[in-house]
């Protein structure tokens, strides 16, 4: 059973939903097209409804520019309101070596920011009927425990309550190839072990992003990679955005290198020195650059404007149907006090926060924040809609030493309060 709790209830989450017009058309800054036009769909926006804050020049404009000027922010950030860029600022070298600059354009690695994609992938398959969130993982899988096989469910991995475990994850293997990066994850998913009873919240089981992926494959019969791309991406006309290789992490001038610091303080560009480990006591040892590709379910590159396409996307039927867009952001169990995800121990709690497919959502000065971050050795991601005003905002940074959280809290007050 999903649960949707009671005191949110009183929310029309299908007004939410077609939040604010987010399909208007608009254009970025400096001419970057943020999203396509859709003439008919929505009133344009009402400067008089843009807090100051968020302006340019605004209190939040100021606090990115300092932190860049003092070498603690290099990369991207966007406040798009009702389809129409607001906010748009790079900062910082996206390829030290080649002298090639972050801009709107550049593709950011996304680290956790990307596992959503995945659930929305299956969403789309039980929209279609090819799978049903009440399925348990030996419906479609084989090689899995018996407990894990026949009383875990897809519903389960989807709101991170499935019980399972972490297993370890071998971060210093170079990888050199996409079925390397497949075989090596079937086989990691597989040593995932019932450690609670299904329904009790996990912390990051990194099974319940590996094993539905894996479903995806089986039920499509391609890889999940070429299956988000086609039907997530393509669909969602996100252009800049993929899941690339690190032959065209290295090649490709759109692409932002991860700049990782060391021991000693250094910064070194991740993907030229895989020799290299981050000494953070959080990914002991780790380089992103290691993946040949990121594993099915997690990662990938995107750019700013690309996912405020998602965002748009998700809120016209593009990507899903609205009931199952409702499915993929509705609550499903509350967090604990400043607990989970994007809230999780930070200065400013929300007021009520819960656990939604693969992203949280929660509650912060009377308005609903989704959302969803992560971040690897050298680099950050966040990006958060906000349905109840038509707001997006997006957080992609390339560098070791960027106070991302804060940065969440900035955008997150700068908008609601």
């Amino acid at each position: 059973m999903i649960m949707v709790l009671d005191s949110v209830r009183g929310v029309d989450r299908r007004r939410v939903l077609r939040w604010g017009g987010v399909a208007a058309a608009g254009v970025a800054a400096g001419g970057v097209q943020v999203v396509n036009a859709r003439p008919g769909r929505a009133a344009p926006a009402d400067p008089d409804a843009i807090p100051p804050a968020a302006r340019p020049g605004g209190a939040y404009d100021r606090y990115v520019a300092k932190l860049a000027a003092e070498g603690k922010f290099s990369g991207v950030v966007l406040l798009s309101y009702r389809g129409r860029t607001v906010l748009s600022r790079s900062y910082g070298m996206a390829d030290k070596e080649k002298g090639v600059r972050n801009d709107p354009g550049v593709a950011f690695y996304l680290s956790s920011a990307g596992k959503p994609f995945g659930a929305v992938a299956i969403l789309q398959l039980a929209q279609q009927g090819k799978v049903k969130l009440w399925d348990t993982v030996g419906t479609y899988l084989t090689g899995f425990a018996k407990d894990v096989a026949e009383k875990v469910t897809i519903h389960h991995l989807l709101s991170g309550t499935s019980g399972l475990n972490n297993p370890d994850v071998d971060v210093q293997r170079v990888f050199q190839s996409r079925e390397e990066v497949r075989a090596y994850n079937e086989r990691w998913a597989r040593q995932a072990e019932l450690v609670s009873a299904p329904g009790t919240p996990t912390d990051h089981a990194g099974a319940e992003v590996a094993i539905p992926a894996q479903i995806v494959e089986v039920v499509t019969g391609r890889p999940y990679w070429d299956y988000v791309e086609e039907h997530i991406f393509k669909r969602c006309s996100m252009t800049g955005t993929a899941f690339v290789t690190r032959p065209q992490w290295l090649t490709d001038k759109h692409i932002a290198h991860p700049y990782m610091e060391l021991a000693d303080g250094s910064l070194v560009d991740a993907v030229r020195n895989l020799d290299k480990g981050s000494p953070s006591p959080h990914q002991p040892g780790k380089n992103p650059g290691r993946n040949f590709i990121d594993a099915p379910g997690d990662g990938g590159f995107a750019t700013a404007p690309d996912l405020v396409r998602f965002a748009q996307a998700l809120s016209d039927g593009t990507v899903l149907d609205p009931h199952y867009a409702e499915l993929f952001t509705g609550p499903k169990h509350p967090h604990p006090p400043q607990g989970g995800g994007l809230r999780g121990g930070r200065a400013a709690p929300a007021d009520a926060s819960f656990g939604a497919y693969t992203l949280p959502v929660h509650i912060t000065n009377g308005q609903w924040v989704w959302g969803r971050a992560g971040g690897d050795p050298g680099a950050g991601a966040s990006w958060n809609i906000y349905p109840d005003t038509g707001w997006v905002g997006v957080i992609l940074s390339n560098c070791d030493g960027v106070p991302l959280w804060e940065i969440i809290d900035q955008e997150i007050q700068t908008i609601t309060r």
